[in-house]
């Protein structure tokens, strides 16, 4: 059976480097792993799986030769992105051109050398007052609240249009990831309160987002998500919803207390100003045969553990 060669882009971050280190040599050929070495995560490289010929460029996914980089490549699993929301209203710009811009690089390169591809899209392009969305939803509950999610719903549609011209593609639009990884961040809701927790901070919540309810995914379900399409050949120019589960921020801090009784919580402003609830249907992606493993007790329990031993200031 003839091997999978396969471009990664921001593959040292949470999910890239999750995914990197799962590779088994019998399904896959080169790999080729894209990042701008930009939060410098050194250790995402460290004790890859023995048997993948990975290549490492270090490269900004702006300027990146990309057709050059797709030799003997199958499938682009276009991850890099600049994923902080709330920060994005400081440079909108620079978000725009990494998260579209670059975007339609990857497509283009794509179709010149026939490449598949798998692009990281966002639940937070939704923007409903029902109860539960899902893909089919109309389009006026496709209203992102921040340029992070503007800019891939633009992406989102950039690579809709690239299907007319022949690309084979599938579009994920992942939940906020939680759970540990080589290169995990701490700059998303769980993580970050995690991070606030065994340090000793109080958890900074949004105002008027402690019962808000959203969609929340498993690196571990992302990682096994992203093979199942490679592995059974999905790209059938749909999108999908990923989503292990869907919490409230109070469900998520109830969690929490049971590893760190004593955290409080502060209530901040956030520059999201429109902040509303609802759930995410990934029924449309169960469908397909893949079945959700993790959950948020398990995804911070284990994040809760990496710090163990760590004294909290007082």
């Amino acid at each position: 059976m003839r091997k999978t060669g396969l471009l990664v882009t921001g593959a040292l971050g949470h999910i890239g480097s999750a995914l990197i280190h799962r590779l088994r040599p019998q399904r896959y050929g080169d790999v080729h792993l894209l990042d701008n070495f930009l939060t410098q995560r050194y250790a995402s490289l460290f004790h890859l799986p023995k048997g993948v010929r990975f290549v490492f460029h270090e490269e900004d996914i702006r300027t990146a030769p990309l057709v050059d980089h797709l030799d003997g490549v199958d499938v682009v699993l276009h991850l890099a992105a600049i994923t902080n929301a709330p920060a994005s209203f400081d440079e909108p710009e620079l978000v725009n051109a990494v998260n579209y811009d670059a975007t339609q690089r990857v497509v283009e390169a794509c179709l010149a050398r026939g490449c598949r591809l798998i692009f990281l899209s966002t639940t937070s392009v939704y923007g409903t007052q029902q109860a539960l969305v899902d893909e089919a939803c109309p389009e006026s509950d496709l209203r992102p609240q921040s340029p992070y999610a503007v800019s891939k719903l633009a992406a989102e549609r950039l690579i809709e249009k690239a299907g007319a011209d022949g690309l084979d593609y599938v579009i994920c639009r992942f939940g906020t990831i939680f759970g540990t990884s080589i290169g995990m961040r701490f700059h998303t809701a769980v993580n970050a309160f995690v991070w606030q927790a065994v340090t000793g901070r109080p958890l900074t919540v949004w105002r008027t987002a402690l019962n808000q309810r959203r969609p929340y995914l498993d690196v571990g379900d992302a990682v096994r998500a992203l093979e199942f399409l490679i592995r059974r050949g999905i790209f059938d120019r749909r999108v999908y919803n990923v989503v292990s589960e869907n919490a409230t921020v109070a469900d998520i801090v109830r969690r929490i207390k049971r590893h760190v009784p004593e955290v409080a919580i502060q209530y901040v402003d956030s520059p999201i100003m429109n902040q509303l609830s609802f759930r995410v249907s990934s029924r449309r992606f169960q469908r397909l045969g893949f079945r959700f493993t993790g959950s948020l007790t398990k995804g911070i329990a284990d994040t809760v553990k990496l710090f163990e031993g760590l004294r909290r200031r007082r």
